[in-house]
């Protein structure tokens, strides 16, 4: 930890052994302090916390998140708070720039671009996590908890305070890959803590929108559009909000496949003013509904967009190669497969789409070569595809390596 540094790491953790060493070091060299909070850890998290030079508090968790992060500002020294979980890392590319712009005076938050790892549709998220300490600043909602609501009440009596929003990644998130929030039944830690919220505050937008996207995931639908159609209905919600709210109604209904409604809030989602990387799942669903209904051109038109906004976009261009292919053109689509594949060289679909294209031109060893590629992922992430993969390959002449 730097002595010189104006800023203090907070953070809430349970029995994280595993993912927070690689937390604590992406930090080390950066804060001035790590105040970390434990609420009933049972491994040695708090052995390797005080490891990494620590000042470790104990906390009786209360089925509140919000709580349990105020907790953690009793105890920060310095004019800066970041926050961070356990499963985020920060990116060293970006301490220069947090270094410059907690440098003016009138700076109360930096907004931080999250890069979700896992999540394939939408990769970015925004959040305020790195802050100046202030009396009037604390968390408030119990899952999602958010210095937002305290910072917009704050800006009201001292309107000179300024937001910046930085528009590079700061943080890499690994909790939403599937084996993590299954492991840690994050789901249900979520809905009970939502559900508990909304009965207080039946009207608020950014819970309806949270919860509203949860219960779709979990598959009610009908009790998911509800809760966001009220959202919307509230007129309370921000621009960042009002987008997840038409984002997750235009997902709702296409899986109620009432596709024209769903276009009408996609169109939404997009027209809103907020940052590109944070309107990259729109740009995708939309262009999967496109996609689905044949409408090739507006498809290839709003996949173009996500590779505009993010050139490292994997799946946009796998998306891009269904669409060339789609429209015939082969060689556009094979490019576009390829440029997925020196991205994301663990989806097999790639390789296997890629495969296909390479046998029609002709390309016999470079399409084995894919095949072979696409199999070997199959055996390891879906043995059955595996093999039917191997089947139809072996009826047509082709035989693997096994």
């Amino acid at each position: 930890m730097t002595q010189d540094s104006n800023i203090s790491l907070s953070i809430i953790v349970k029995n994280e052994a595993k993912n927070l060493p690689d937390c604590l070091k992406s930090i080390q060299n950066f804060v001035h302090e790590i105040i970390l909070i434990d609420t009933g850890s049972t491994d040695n998290t708090k052995d390797i916390a005080k490891n990494f030079g620590a000042k470790v508090y104990d906390y009786s968790w209360q089925d509140d998140f919000a709580e349990a992060r105020n907790y953690g500002l009793k105890f920060v020294n310095t004019e800066w708070v970041l926050v961070l979980d356990a499963d985020e890392v920060l990116s060293p590319s970006i301490i220069p720039y947090i270094q410059e712009v907690i440098k003016k005076e009138d700076t109360l938050v930096v907004n931080l671009i999250r890069e979700e790892i896992g999540a394939l549709s939408s990769p970015f998220s925004q959040l305020s996590r790195l802050f100046r300490r202030h009396p009037d600043i604390k968390f408030s909602r119990p899952y999602h908890a958010l210095i937002d609501d305290a910072v917009l009440a704050l800006q009201k009596k001292e309107t000179y305070w300024k937001i910046i929003d930085l528009p590079d990644v700061a943080i890499q998130h690994y909790g939403y890959q599937p084996e993590i929030i299954a492991s840690q039944n994050k789901t249900q830690r979520a809905l009970k803590a939502m559900e508990s919220y909304l009965s207080k505050n039946p009207h608020d937008a950014y819970v309806c929108s949270k919860l509203g996207a949860l219960y779709i995931d979990m598959g009610n639908v009908k009790k998911g559009l509800k809760l966001l159609k009220t959202g919307l209905k509230s007129n309370l919600g921000d621009t960042p909000t009002l987008f997840e709210l038409h984002y997750h109604l235009a997902n709702a209904f296409v899986e109620e496949k009432q596709w024209e409604t769903a276009v009408k809030h996609y169109q939404k989602s997009i027209e809103l003013p907020i940052l590109g990387k944070l309107k990259l799942g729109a740009y995708l669903n939309f262009g999967s509904l496109c996609y689905q209904r044949k409408d090739y051109d507006n498809a290839l038109k709003l996949y173009q967009a996500c590779v505009a906004i993010e050139p490292n976009f994997a799946l946009a261009y796998y998306n891009l190669g269904l669409t060339y292919r789609a429209m015939g053109r082969n060689f556009k689509a094979i490019e576009a497969y390829q440029n997925a594949i020196k991205l994301n060289s663990d989806y097999p679909w790639s390789y296997q789409n890629l495969g296909v294209l390479l046998l029609k031109q002709g390309e016999m060893e470079d399409s084995v070569k894919a095949f072979q590629e696409a199999y070997n992922l199959h055996k390891i992430q879906n043995p059955m595809i595996a093999k039917q993969l191997q089947q139809e390959l072996v009826n047509m002449g082709i035989n693997l390596i096994d």
